[in-house]
């Protein structure tokens, strides 16, 4: 199977792709990054990409596009940087995919994902979603994890601490609301990739990852 990955320097997206390097299912792995990460991988190769104009040509021959992009207001300093990021690069990945005849994407948005939200977050993780299933791939997998357990490059000290009270009272939240850790994400995100039985929409809660 060959697949392209998007959001490869992530939470998620870095476990992605030390998994489908280590999968026999997928002999061919394109992850399109700002800048190379100078690791070693096996059937990985990095490819360096402006998201403001996309290479069409890397896309072809690929049957899953997986969609790890994602970042905070914080980190962005505005909401306009925040949905370039969260809405326009994968609506635009995800166009470029169909396009050039990519049956299946998988993206990563959030628990509370809903286009008519009052909560900015939220509404755009919902907008995008509503954009994905009009594009019409034969199989969209969108996975809505809640809090992620995992170690970050930078520090966010509100999810540190969302992340310990989580763990401390763990026995007492329903499935779908626990922490899920970030291995768990991406190891469903191949299981969705492989089970080409899935129908054309499938969203995935953290229930069913965790």
């Amino acid at each position: 199977m060959k697949a392209i990955i998007v959001g490869s320097s992530g939470l998620v997206g870095s476990s992605l792709v030390k998994q489908l390097d280590n999968d026999d299912a997928f002999t061919n792995i394109r992850a399109l990054v700002r800048k190379k990460s100078g690791h070693m991988y096996r059937k990985v190769e990095e490819i360096e990409v402006d998201f403001n104009n996309l290479p069409e040509e890397v896309f072809v021959g690929a049957e899953i596009v997986f969609c790890c992009l994602g970042t905070t207001i914080k980190k962005a300093a505005s909401q306009e940087a925040f949905r370039k990021v969260d809405f326009e690069y994968p609506l635009v990945t995800a166009k470029i995919a169909k396009a050039k005849g990519v049956k299946c994407f998988a993206i990563i948005t959030s628990m509370g994902s809903d286009a008519s939200s009052t909560v900015f977050y939220n509404r755009v993780k919902g907008e995008i979603e509503n954009a994905l299933t009009d594009l019409n791939f034969d199989r969209l997998g969108i996975f809505r994890p809640s809090l992620l357990l995992g170690e970050r490059s930078e520090t966010r000290i509100g999810e540190r601490i969302g992340q310990i009270v989580m763990n401390f009272f763990q026995f007492l939240i329903p499935k779908n609301y626990k922490a899920t850790d970030v291995q768990k994400v991406a190891t469903a995100m191949l299981k969705f990739a492989k089970q080409t039985d899935k129908k054309e929409k499938t969203v995935i809660l953290s229930g069913e990852m965790y």
